[in-house]
């Protein structure tokens, strides 16, 4: 039996190539938001945290803006995957660690902004994660997280969630904007925005991508095929099994 932390490794330090070519990870409407929001609040002499940085395409972004990028992550190999494309991309001001959210090894408010892209889902202390970020972001500095949300309907939800589990061993949960809404506000965080966008997920790369057993890819399509129609209308499901998730980003300003 493996750990959750073990789990996660074992997921993602093979795959840094696939997720630096992955077209929902390299593009989306939120990664251009993002951008936008951080050139009109921080300066360009300000620094960045990316939490959970997979392969690297929020600290690339951020890297264009800001005076000094860290990209950290708990897989030795999505890092080495991004030191390389910092390297071949000629971005000096980008530096990886190698750590975990739940304990991270920086010292109190070193950070004008703390930002994390896809990644929440895996953490499973995330009372942990969200007061780790707040205890290294400067006073008065910004969170920015973007996530896959979780539909605020049980009856979807629950659906939701077992596939994403049945796909990847290293799922914890998808979060509603209600669920962000609340955890944020008790972390000590405000929101200032929150905006939302459909990502369609093609079935056949998404289940490439995790490496997905024969077994369990039969399981996601049994589960999809006997959904109620709600659920499959509210996934926006196709035949093949390609279906529409929504990406949340919160833009949240340190409280106190």
């Amino acid at each position: 039996m493996r750990t959750h932390a073990e789990s996660v490794h074992e997921q993602f330090d093979p795959q840094g190539q696939a997720y630096l070519s992955s077209a929902v990870h390299a593009q989306g409407p939120e990664l251009a938001y993002a951008e936008r929001l951080v050139a009109q609040t921080l300066p360009a002499t300000a620094t960045a945290l990316d939490v959970g940085c997979g392969a690297g395409h929020l600290s690339f972004r951020l890297c264009r803006l800001l005076s000094r990028v860290v990209a950290l992550d708990p897989s030795a190999g999505m890092l080495a995957t991004v030191a390389r494309e910092a390297a071949a991309r000629g971005l000096q001001s980008l530096a990886t660690h190698q750590g975990s959210v739940e304990s991270l090894p920086f010292a109190d408010e070193t950070y004008d902004l703390v930002a994390t892209r896809y990644s929440a889902h895996h953490w499973s202390r995330m009372d942990a994660a969200l007061a780790q970020m707040r205890r290294v972001t400067r006073a008065g500095g910004v969170l920015l997280l973007i996530d896959s949300l979780a539909p605020e309907e049980p009856l979807i939800d629950t659906h939701l969630q077992a596939i994403e589990l049945l796909r990847d061993r290293s799922h914890v949960r998808n979060r509603s904007p209600s669920e962000w809404q609340r955890l944020l506000a008790a972390a000590g965080f405000e929101i200032v925005e929150h905006q939302r966008w459909p990502t369609r997920i093609d079935f056949a790369s998404w289940i490439e991508r995790m490496r997905t057993t024969t077994e369990r890819v039969a399981a996601i399509r049994a589960l999809q095929l006997m959904a109620p129609l709600e659920v499959q209308q509210a996934l926006a499901l196709e035949p093949d099994g390609s279906f529409v998730l929504h990406t949340g980003l919160f833009w949240a300003r340190r409280a106190g």
